[in-house]
């Protein structure tokens, strides 16, 4: 027998956006039902424990200079650890350290003369200084403004050679972006730069994972429902796979691109790309570091040992490696990624097992340029979608996006300035969270 529940609005997925969106709206007075199809919230940025290690769903990084995340979360609880600034580029036998100049001057320097004298020109160097210099102190509002081009574009306007780009840059960037191209907007790539030059990519102690449960227990109890698919909108609301129907004034679709074309099939498609990560337990510390290991010339993104960075990732006196591979990686690639890693680390890695891997699809919405850095939500009345594949491909346009589709739905439910409602009768208990 179908059941209803009636409540202002409906948010369909858990995700950083969703969260951002329902945390808003119940902020603002209106009760609010976050469903979520999973049993954890999160989307992408989640975490397994299992045999006392932290598994990230592929490689996961916390950057804290995003302003969203300054605004939402609170960043002690979490009791982050960070990786060493910059990174290191395993170029054929070398390991150069690229780094902050004003955290590690000493890499920085070691870089200028192991690049100096791999023939790389002083200009580009100089020009890479002056780009980063640029980006880290002009506000955010005026790299938004600038004009758009391909990120390749941007570097070689900036006077850097595309030589130099091809062999120091775009192998980290390949990692960032997951394309290798440099096709991504420039605007973009500039806040990226200069939030990852402001802030400090971090671990959580729990994993990442933590970030949207943190969000989620802030939510008002009987808020969110894990387990709960939706089958199909419709006109005054959402049914859900279980036969539960929710009559709300707004549905706000907060999933991934292909999900939510599934749900809004007006929405044009938004192209994505994949990215495997595999982690291995190694029986000793193969690397002291807490740097990410950039493979300038084999099949790897990076590599980082995660147990240096953020020591409850991995039982003690075991080491967690986490390794990324573009795409999907089949059996064969993965076999080949082992074989790179014994070079990369300099070590035999026989003893090392092989303890998860995780092949995420749609790991990052592609930003090619032009790209707006930010999209509106409202589809037609009643109906809004939000997510970081309508603004930055990042935790911050995920919440930046969530934010935006909490405004729009208080501004045409002209609720903005109402107070709190009594709670009305829950769903019943078999969509509850759990």
């Amino acid at each position: 027998m179908s059941r209803t529940v009636r409540v202002d609005a409906v948010v369909v997925g858990a995700g950083m956006a969703g969260l951002a969106c329902a945390a808003d709206l119940c902020a603002a007075g209106l009760e609010v039902m976050l469903l979520e199809a999973s049993r954890q919230v999160g989307g992408r940025m989640a975490s397994d424990r299992r045999d006392g290690y932290v598994l990230d769903h592929g490689f996961q990084v916390f950057n804290t200079a995003y302003p969203q995340v300054r605004r939402r979360v609170d960043l002690a609880a979490l009791r982050l650890r960070p990786f060493d600034p910059g990174y290191v580029l395993a170029d054929g036998d070398r390991r150069l350290a690229l780094a902050d100049p004003t955290r590690r001057p000493g890499d920085l320097l070691g870089a200028v003369a192991g690049l100096l004298g791999d023939g790389q020109r002083p200009r580009d160097l100089a020009a890479l200084a002056a780009l980063s210099g640029r980006d880290m102190l002009v506000p955010a509002r005026l790299l938004k403004r600038g004009p758009d081009m391909t990120t390749r574009q941007a570097l070689r306007g900036a006077g850097l050679d595309d030589d130099f780009v091809d062999a120091v840059l775009a192998p980290f960037l390949h990692g960032v972006f997951l394309e290798p191209r440099l096709d991504t907007s420039a605007r973009f790539f500039h806040l990226v730069w200069r939030s990852m030059l402001r802030g400090s990519l971090c671990l959580p102690e729990r994993g990442i994972g933590a970030v949207p449960r943190q969000l989620a227990d802030g939510l008002p109890l009987g808020t969110l429902r894990l387990g709960a698919g939706v089958e199909r909108l419709t006109d005054d609301g959402v049914a859900l796979t279980g036969g539960l129907a929710v009559h709300a004034r707004a549905v706000v679709v907060a999933t991934g691109p292909t999900a939510a074309r599934a749900l809004l099939p007006a929405l044009p498609p938004v192209p994505t790309h994949a990215v495997t990560t595999v982690h291995h337990a190694a029986p000793e510390v193969p690397w002291p570091r807490k740097a990410l290991l950039v493979d300038g010339d084999g099949p790897l993104l990076h590599t980082s040992v995660v147990s240096n960075v953020q020591p409850a990732y991995a039982p003690r006196g075991v080491a967690l490696v986490s390794t990324s591979l573009p795409g999907v990686a089949d059996e064969e690639q993965l076999t080949a990624a082992e074989a790179r890693l014994a070079d990369l680390y300099r070590t035999s890695t026989r003893a090392w097992e092989r303890i998860a891997v995780h092949r995420v699809a749609e790991a990052l919405p592609a930003s090619p340029a032009p790209w707006p850095l930010s999209r509106g939500t409202r589809l037609a009345p009643g109906r809004y979608v939000c997510g970081d594949h309508r603004a930055t491909a990042s935790v911050q346009g995920a919440l930046a996006s969530g934010a935006r589709a909490a405004r729009e739905v208080l501004r045409d439910l002209s609720t903005a300035q109402t107070s709190p409602r009594k709670a009305r009768t829950p769903a019943p208990a078999d969509t509850a969270a759990g």
